[in-house]
């Protein structure tokens, strides 16, 4: 798997990646499922679909890299109820243990959910 962005115990890639470590737990944090991937063969550990932005929120945002900074603040507000900060918390256990691979459909991962996620689970985890 190419890693976008790697923060020791956690790591951001795409879905459509190929798995290359074998002891990564690997979880899938948006809401909707990816185009094209079987189940079957994705290999994850968990789709975390409550950790991932609202419908509203995701909707408002539209990939926009314009309105990067404000969705950011919008999903952290997010993170911080339940049930995301719930998984938030959870992902810093796992992350203690063993990697996380966050992974993600999205073509601009830096301007995604999943790099804000993995921004406060490394702020979490220290």
């Amino acid at each position: 798997m190419t890693s976008t962005t790697d923060g020791g115990a956690f790591a951001v890639g795409r879905v459509y990646d190929v798995p290359q470590d074998g002891d990564a737990y690997r979880v899938l944090v948006d809401r909707l499922w990816p185009r094209g991937v079987k189940k079957a063969e994705a290999g994850l550990d968990e789709w975390a679909k409550e950790v991932a932005p609202s419908t509203e929120l995701r909707r408002w945002y539209g990939h926009d890299p314009d309105r990067f900074v404000e969705f950011a603040r919008r999903y952290r507000a997010e993170l911080a109820t339940p049930p995301a900060a719930d998984a938030v918390a959870r992902f810093v256990v796992i992350g203690h243990g063993q990697r996380v691979i966050l992974l993600t459909a999205t073509r601009d991962v830096e301007h995604s959910g999943a790099r804000v996620l993995f921004d406060k689970l490394r702020k979490d985890s220290r």
